[in-house]
């Protein structure tokens, strides 16, 4: 836990920014008085959103994606399988950077939020106006809870850090139990939610805002069963009337024309710089591709395809639907065995619009509109009214060019619901965690490893045989040596 006492202060091209694309370099400044304006303060809140740029680029998905049934690999000699490969056949290790870089990233983003909630009474600061106080404390809020709510679906519970400390006061924090940081997130979202209610005119698109506070909340009540809450909150985001579906699914994944309609908040990147940009399809292609997959052929791409849809994912999306040619690519050529087939791969993130090198601008999406419907859809369903849920989950549907699903039985319903999760957010992170939080990970990983082992002589004998004893990632082992953090069951 060592890394959540550094704090990098990003300098930014302006605090006001009508796009903020161009978000968060992390030049280095020296503190001191720096904070006496709202300009230096909204600097400051540009900086919590940075180390979740990094690990959704580089770490997230391995977390989260690669343990489902929608993601694995295709085989790679020169890289080899030994941090995010063994993710994802169940025989990872604490030792397993993955980890730790993760675990890292959340504390340094969690200890920049705290930052700022220690300076937002400072007497000295000037406000142009008082109410980017309060879009300052509700972007800190938002994001302190997303750290945690990632940190708590992957170990469980974790140490709960919510003020600045020292070096020397880390070591008296251990683990709390995941109740204790559950009631932290949701205190944090509605708290959240209530600043951006005061400061809703000043919203930027990029930046975190009032429905992505309540979106986030649904989500959080969700995944803890408390489906009346869950309902209130999300027909706030509904009847608002701020977002909605686009037409066409492919829109909402074109870096040249950002999506902000059903996006509710996404982590955003830029190929301005190597700093604000993604390299995605560069990791994602097959690694056979050379540029034919990237448009790229002066990049080499030898260590990629990562995240490789699955045959499972594959056949999850029926005859007609339209999001599967946005989300799956199949480039024809020389596979890992030396055959020419066709070659999977994660198609939803594109190759540089401009950029004549591996910098990607993509944004990833984090809360979509389409995931608030389908999780209304999901809380009506469970507190016993499929009927009311039924319309939601059509219009969904609708969009993918699908017909409207004929039953309103509850159970049905509630199939339907999680197989139109894996279609409609395949490769944004949220497999997992809705395996886990419906039940259904260990008998659903279970019979996809048969297949994947049959299909995959590459893969190790062990893999995929130790699915009940890893739902929650190991504590990073030096969090466990140093920290003295108890470590979880199975590691």
């Amino acid at each position: 836990m060592r890394i959540i006492f550094i704090l990098l202060l990003p300098l930014l091209l302006g605090a006001c920014s009508e796009r903020f694309l161009e978000l968060y370099p992390e030049n280095s400044l020296n503190e001191g008085n720096f904070y006496q304006s709202d300009v230096e303060i909204t600097l400051l809140v540009n900086g919590c959103y940075i180390p979740m740029r990094e690990y959704e680029k580089n770490w997230h998905w391995v977390l989260a994606e690669l343990p489902s049934d929608n993601s694995s690999f295709q085989n790679n000699i020169r890289t080899g399988e030994a941090v995010r490969g063994v993710i994802d056949q169940f025989i990872q290790t604490s030792g397993n950077q993955a980890y730790a870089n993760f675990w890292n990233l959340s504390y340094n983003g969690i200890t920049r939020c705290n930052k700022v909630f220690a300076e937002l009474d400072n007497a000295a600061i000037q406000w142009s106006d008082e109410r980017l106080k309060d879009r300052a404390a509700g972007e800190a809020l938002f994001l302190r809870a997303l750290y945690y709510f990632n940190l708590v679906r992957q170990f469980g519970g974790v140490p709960l850090v919510l003020q600045p400390i020292t070096s020397k006061e880390a070591a008296d924090y251990k683990r709390v139990s995941e109740q204790e940081i559950y009631t932290s997130i949701v205190g944090d979202l509605q708290a959240s939610a209530a600043h951006f209610a005061k400061a809703e005119a000043l919203h930027e698109n990029g930046r975190a805002g009032r429905y992505a506070a309540l979106g986030l909340l649904g989500k959080v009540f969700l995944t803890l069963g408390r489906n009346q809450e869950a309902e209130t909150v999300l027909k706030q985001v509904i009847d608002s009337g701020k977002h909605s579906l686009r037409e066409n699914y492919a829109d909402l994944f074109n870096p040249a024309a950002k999506d902000y309609t059903e996006t509710i908040f996404a982590v955003q990147y830029s190929e301005t710089s190597a700093e604000l940009a993604n390299s995605f399809i560069f990791t994602f292609a097959p690694h056979t591709s050379g540029g034919a997959v990237t448009n790229r052929p002066n990049i080499a791409i030898t260590a990629a395809g990562w995240n490789q849809p699955t045959q499972d994912l594959i056949d999850a999306f029926a005859e007609g639907d339209k999001r599967k040619a946005v989300s799956i690519g199949f480039w024809t050529g020389i596979d890992w065995d030396g055959q020419t087939r066709p070659i999977p791969y994660c198609a939803k993130y594109k190759p540089p619009v401009s950029a004549p090198d591996a910098r990607c601008g993509d944004n990833f999406p984090v809360l979509r509109y389409s995931d608030v419907l389908l999780m209304y859809a999901e809380v009506l369903n469970e507190l016993g009214r499929p009927a009311e849920a039924l319309p939601y989950v059509a219009a969904v549907r609708a969009r993918a060019g699908l017909a409207t699903a004929g039953s309103s039985d509850q159970a049905s319903l509630g199939r339907l619901i999680q197989e139109e999760r894996q279609r409609e957010f395949c490769f944004e992170n949220q497999r997992w965690y809705d395996l886990k939080r419906t039940g259904k990970a260990i008998e659903v990983m279970t019979a996809h490893g048969l297949r994947e082992k049959a299909a995959k002589p590459f893969l190790y004998p062990e893999a995929y045989n130790q699915v009940a004893a890893k739902l929650l990632a190991p504590i990073p082992a030096n969090e466990v040596l140093i920290n003295k953090l108890e470590q979880n069951q199975g590691y």
